[in-house]
């Protein structure tokens, strides 16, 4: 239930807005959100007011209909909105009506969310789903540009991987959301980071050159490692997720369709019920030796 009032505010609007930047890194931590937000402003500016129109948006959507305080504070109601915002305000040229877009959709993907969490279970998460749905439907009316040429540099190239989580570009974008990685959580950032080298070195075995330059491979890689990194899991368990979205994302790329963040969404989805499946059959197999 919900009540249709502003009530229980966050106690801290600031860092509930923070922590959802973080919260595209499936972390909570205001200084490593600041991080991103900082990677946004200095290497892509015009991107800095769609983001936070689109975080700010879901939270005042999730305060309005009275979702979890504790949830908004966390800053889960604002990530699938800081990217929506991001993405529409690359692919759509400035005009009166994209900041209302942007309201509508980052509103819209604090409700969906919120739903996905009241019925997806704990296999089913939302992480970024939310963002690409209405990612997908942003892209039926227009498209991104071709991104350009970029110098062969390994070290760009993997510092890109991490910043494409955030749509970034730039070698100094991926490194600053590094950095605030490093700060809330240096394994998981570890693992981050061997994501991207390992989807980029993919990439260049493909043949995809440019696409291991710039990043492309190694964004969904880097969220999957981090997604199984986080929660402890075993290395071998984060190693098999790397591979699996590199796979999804090879797979899926004959589609001609932007995948944005969707291969990570899937291998999550996927990687969990295997596990699930394997720990509940490794519990049953341990009670019937012992009875």
């Amino acid at each position: 239930m919900y009540t249709k009032n502003f009530v229980n505010p966050c106690p801290d609007w600031a860092t509930a807005l923070l922590n959802g930047f973080s919260q595209v890194l499936l972390l909570r931590h205001p200084l490593c959100g600041l991080c991103c937000l900082l990677a946004i402003l200095l290497t892509a500016p015009d991107l800095v007011g769609g983001a936070l129109l689109g975080a700010l948006a879901g939270l005042l959507t999730a305060q309005r209909r009275g979702y979890d305080r504790a949830d908004r504070q966390a800053g889960l109601y604002c990530y699938n909105g800081v990217l929506i915002g991001i993405l529409i305000s690359v692919v759509l040229p400035w005009s009166a009506m994209v900041p209302p877009l942007i309201i509508a959709a980052g509103g819209l993907s604090s409700i969906i969310t919120h739903q996905w969490r009241k019925r997806g279970g704990k296999l089913l998460i939302a992480y970024t789903a939310p963002f690409v749905l209405l990612g997908w439907v942003t892209l039926l009316f227009a498209s991104p540009a071709p991104n350009g040429l970029v110098e062969a540099d390994p070290l760009h190239g993997l510092a890109r991987g991490v910043g494409q989580i955030f749509l970034l570009d730039q070698p100094l974008a991926g490194l600053l959301v590094i950095v605030g990685m490093l700060i809330a959580n240096p394994y998981a950032a570890m693992w981050a980071v061997l994501g991207s080298a390992i989807g980029g070195a993919v990439a260049l075995l493909a043949g995809q050159a440019q696409a291991a330059w710039l990043g492309l491979f190694g964004f969904n890689a880097a969220l999957a490692a981090l997604a199984f990194s986080r929660q402890g899991e075993r290395p071998w368990v984060t190693v098999l997720a790397i591979v699996m979205a590199i796979a999804a994302q090879r797979v899926a790329s004959s589609l001609e369709v932007p995948l944005l963040t969707a291969p990570f969404v899937v291998t999550c989805w996927s990687l969990g019920a295997i596990l699930a499946r394997l720990k509940h059959h490794l519990a049953h197999q341990d009670t019937t030796q012992r009875s």
